[in-house]
This record gives structure tokens, C-alpha cells and sequence, in this order.
């Protein structure tokens, strides 16, 4: 890993730098190391730098100031790595979109980060189209191709060309007055809880997290980081990209998740380490077994929730990897992790962050609904406080005065911590189920029905109950080609559970909704009008 005592002068903190002081540093010890693998391409530190220095010239002749909005709408491109590097060269913010939205709801990012630039992938250049129709913001409007094809210029009438623009641009080379306080991004929440909001991420954020990323995983100039998750995700800026930077490691950029392409991907690539989120490893799980499954040069996967350890354990002697788990979000990627080589403890996301520098301090602790720190193995709210943390919500002060309060930030998660420190998340505050008196995670109910052979997917929310508090509704995603009665699964999680956390309504679908990191919408699910389905009460089966 890179030396940080270097990185820095006396006068600043090692994680006290800005994205171009960081890139710099690597360019100048790996000028003609890959940096990026992507497809087809591949691009040194070297050449990366002089591309990140153009596309800030372009920006500055486009009129781009420090502080200035650009919004990203963009697929896992090279082009999105340039634009997010130049624009923070010049002290600009990078404001990616996440590629699943529609005409509305990309508005509704337009209109809150107010850019002066779109930036648009041609496959949506459909929607951005109609979503510039309504933010005014916007009066320049750029286009990344699929091709160069001159028969596509009717797709992008009105719009420039990134590509025309990016090669009569010169490198921009001044000195702006860039601090690592300063926002270069805004990653908005996938809004699963309801409208998006723009998580400010600093550039001191994403060194601390690269720094600490290829700490906790051992990283050196010789790993070749994989991802394939999308970048308007803050996992892959993170992690992937910002342990690649501090390693001097190779950056392996895949379009998106595939279950059934993903190890021939990482094999072919000869990745070592590879993040994951959501339900990625149990998808990967239910693919068929093959002779093939160990070979690859994969050493780490690291990702979150926490699983089982039966879990874990089976897919690390499957895949012959180590598999380590943490709790983080993009308001802060300091949560908690475990440590490569320590007993995994069941059900645990392990301890907080440390960051290779001691003067970093990283707290994690559980507080009551007064702010009040609780006693180890009790309930309440994670809170967190570290110098990676975001300064806030765009435009948002009330959501901001409601997050970071007394000098931490308020997760919504709840979990407990043991007398050591490790930390047990239990699930989002407004996930968790009250019913028959019993506080129920709806994460528990899931883990267990998820274990079903045929169940591919599922999730659990809470309904009115005819009787007062909540009701258990679970929506089930069946494995492809498979059959299962509502009984069967009722009979499942009753074997597992108790009583009162076994769902009494289920609904089987063909899949669930999604945002494209692979989190279920609960909040369409929750907006469903409560149809006619399978009611356990209604069944006859008794269960106590």
C-alpha cells in the first residue's frame, strides 16, 4: 500500500488532501502502471491524468467555476471517472444520476442540484432529453456515444459531443484554491424512503476512504480491483476506485452486475478483490455449482449486510475466498468491519473502522432516542462521528439538522454493540415491525426466508393489523422455473422462528422493484394497495 506519511506536509492530517493532490501523488509513483481496465480499454496512471486534466480544461472553457453543479448521467463509463476527477481539478461538483430514473424523477435531481451542465450517455438520451424540458438550470447539455457512428447524429441534435469537446480541449494545469473541506460530489440517495436527497462528499471523504479501504483489505500495487457496481453508487467511488488510487492497484470497471457472468468476468480479469452489496452473494449462491467455481485469482470479497456465518463460511470454502462484511452508508464509509484473519462472530459487522493513521478517530455507539449512550447488548440507534463524515444535505437543512446532531451522525439503522465492540446491526428504524407487543427486524424474517431452496429474493413490510399494531406481508421472487404453495414457506420460517415473526400474508411475484444497487423499493411495496393474497390466518395452519 502507499506509503501515507508521505502525502502530506506538517501542516495537514494524512487524510487532509484533495482528490488531485491524491491522484498526483500515484501518477507520479506508477506513471506507467494499468490504472484502468474497462472492456476494451486500458489506461495507465499516467495517461489517466493527462485525460482527467483535459476534461478540466473542457469544463473551464464551458465556463465551469468552482462550486458549479454538473450532473452525470451516465452508465459505468470511462467518461464518468474523467468528468468526476476534472471537475474536482478545478473544484467543481460531480452530481451522478442514478441510470434507472425516468423523466420526473431525473428532474427532480436537476432541479435540487441546479447544474449548469448535463452530461448524458446516448442509450438515455431519451429521458434526458425530456427531463432537461424541465430545469431551467440547465444550459449546456453533452453527450457520451455509444459510437461515433455519423448515423446517430439525429439522436443528438442539440446536444454536444463530449468526445468533439474533450479533444480540442488543452490540460488544465493552474493551481485552484481547492481545499479538502470543500464538496466535489453529491450522491443522492436511492430514495428508498422516500424523495432523494444529495449526500455532500468531500474531498477529504473520499481520500480518508481510500486510505482506510486499502488498509483494511491489504491492498498493494500488485491488486486488481473489480467492481461492477454502478457509479452513481457511492460503494464503487469509495471503495474500489479510491483503494485502487492509494494501493497503486489496477481498476477493473465492468458495466453492471450479471449473476451469471460474473465470476468468467473476474477470472478473465485476474481480479483479487471485489466488493459487493446487497443481495449479490446470495444470487451468486444460487447459480448452479460449477468445476470452475475456485478458479480465479480472487483473494477478498468484501461487502455488506452481514450474513449468516453457515453463510459465509459455505461460500468461502465454494469459491476458496475470505469474505469480510462492514456496516457503512454514503453519508460516512467509517461504520464498522471486520478484520481479514479474526473469528468471524455470528450475525456481527464487526468493529469500527481504524484508519492507518492512529490521529484518525473513528466512534461508533448506540444511543437511545435522547441521544443517550445505551449499555452494551441493548437496542437503539447507531450513531457515528470521524473527519470522513459528509458535512450534510444539499440545499437541506432541515434533513441535515435532523441527521447530524451533537457532533455525530444519526444512521436511522438500529443495532446493538457487545462489550468488545462489535457492532450487530438489527435493521433501518422505520423497517422494524411492531407486532403482538414484540419489536421484529424485518432483515431476521428475510435472512431466514431467503435460506429456501426456491426463494430467490424476498422482503418483508409491515401492514395494519385488524387487531392493532402490525401485521408481517412478505413479497417472495421465486429461483427461475421454480413452483412453491404459501404453505410451504409458512411452514419454513415457523421452524425458525417464533411464532409471532412468521408473515401472515404472502405475496409471490415473478421479481420484486429494485434500484439498480440491488436494494428491494419497499416503498412502492408499501404503497401497494393490499390485495387479495395468501392469509395465514385464513388457512388453517396453527402455529402455537
Amino acid at each position: 500500500m502507499t506509503d501515507i506519511s508521505q502525502l502530506s506536509d506538517l501542516t495537514k492530517t494524512t487524510w487532509e488532501l484533495t482528490l488531485r493532490e491524491i491522484l498526483e501523488y500515484s501518477i507520479s509513483k506508477y506513471p506507467d502502471k494499468l490504472f484502468i481496465d474497462f472492456v476494451n480499454l486500458q489506461i495507465t496512471y499516467k495517461e489517466f491524468g493527462r485525460l482527467v486534466a483535459k476534461t478540466a480544461g473542457m469544463f473551464r472553457r464551458l465556463g465551469i467555476e468552482k462550486g458549479d453543479r454538473v450532473c452525470l448521467f451516465l452508465p459505468n463509463c470511462p467518461e464518468f471517472l474523467y468528468c468526476w476527477f476534472g471537475l474536482a481539478m478545478i473544484g467543481a461538483i460531480s452530481v451522478p444520476i442514478n441510470t434507472a430514473y425516468k423523466k420526473d424523477e431525473t428532474a427532480v435531481i436537476l432541479n435540487d442540484a441546479t447544474p449548469g451542465i448535463l452530461i448524458a450517455h446516448s442509450s438515455l438520451i431519451d429521458v434526458a432529453k425530456e427531463a432537461v424540458k424541465l430545469s431551467p438550470s440547465v444550459k449546456k447539455k453533452l453527450v457520451v456515444e455509444v459510437t461515433n457512428n455519423e448515423k446517430d447524429h439525429s439522436l443528438i441534435e442539440g446536444w454536444n459531443r463530449f468526445s468533439e469537446l474533450l479533444t480540442k480541449a488543452e490540460e488544465f494545469s493552474d493551481l485552484v484554491d481547492v481545499l479538502p473541506s470543500n464538496v466535489c460530489m453529491l450522491v443522492y440517495t436511492s430514495g428508498t424512503t422516500g424523495i432523494p436527497k444529495g449526500v455532500t462528499i468531500t474531498h477529504q471523504m473520499y481520500v480518508a476512504a481510500g486510505q482506510g479501504f486499502a488498509y483494511w483489505t491489504q491492498a498493494n500495487e500488485k491488486d486488481r480491483f473489480f467492481t461492477c457496481l454502478p457509479y452513481f453508487h457511492a460503494n464503487p467511488q469509495y471503495y474500489s476506485t479510491m483503494g485502487a488510487i492509494v494501493a497503486g492497484a489496477t481498476l477493473i470497471v465492468r458495466e453492471r452486475f450479471s449473476a451469471s457472468k460474473f465470476w468468467q468476468q473476474v477470472r478473465e480479469s485476474n481480479a483479487t478483490i471485489v466488493n459487493f452489496i446487497g443481495m449479490m452473494l446470495p444470487v451468486l449462491a444460487k447459480q448452479p455449482t460449477s468445476p470452475k467455481d475456485r478458479d480465479h485469482q480472487v483473494r477478498l470479497l468484501y461487502g455488506s449486510p452481514s450474513f449468516s456465518s453457515h453463510f459465509l463460511d459455505s461460500m468461502e470454502e465454494r469459491f476458496n475466498v475470505k469474505i469480510i462484511v462492514g456496516f457503512g452508508m454514503t453519508e460516512t464509509c467509517y461504520g464498522t468491519i471486520e478484520v481479514i484473519g479474526e473469528v468471524r462472530r455470528e450475525g456481527s459487522s464487526g468493529r469500527p473502522r481504524q484508519h492507518p493513521n492512529t490521529k484518525f478517530i473513528n466512534d461508533v455507539k448506540i444511543v437511545n432516542e435522547n441521544g443517550q449512550i445505551l449499555p452494551a447488548n441493548t437496542t437503539g440507534e447507531i450513531v457515528i462521528t470521524n473527519p470522513a463524515t459528509t458535512s450534510g444535505y444539499w440545499e437541506n437543512e432541515t434533513q441535515t439538522k435532523l441527521t447530524l446532531r451533537k457532533g455525530y451522525l444519526h444512521t436511522g439503522d438500529l443495532g446493538s454493540m457487545d462489550e468488545e465492540g462489535y457492532l450487530y446491526f438489527v435493521d433501518r428504524k422505520k423497517d422494524i415491525i411492531r407486532r403482538r407487543g414484540e419489536n421484529i427486524s424485518s432483515q431476521e424474517v428475510e435472512n431466514v426466508m431467503k435460506q429456501h431452496p426456491k426463494v430467490l429474493d424476498c422482503a418483508m413490510i409491515a401492514v395494519p393489523s385488524d387487531v392493532g399494531e402490525d401485521d408481517i406481508k412478505a413479497y417472495i421472487a421465486l429461483r427461475p422455473r421454480s413452483k412453491v404453495d404459501p404453505e410451504e414457506l409458512i411452514y419454513w420460517c415457523a421452524e425458525r422462528l417464533a411464532y409471532f415473526k412468521v408473515p401472515r400474508y404472502i405475496v409471490i411475484r415473478a421479481s420484486l422493484p429494485k434500484t439498480p444497487s440491488l436494494r428491494v423499493r419497499k416503498d412502492l411495496l408499501r404503497l401497494e394497495k393490499h390485495e387479495d393474497c395468501f392469509d395465514l390466518e385464513k388457512s388453517g395452519i396453527k402455529l402455537k
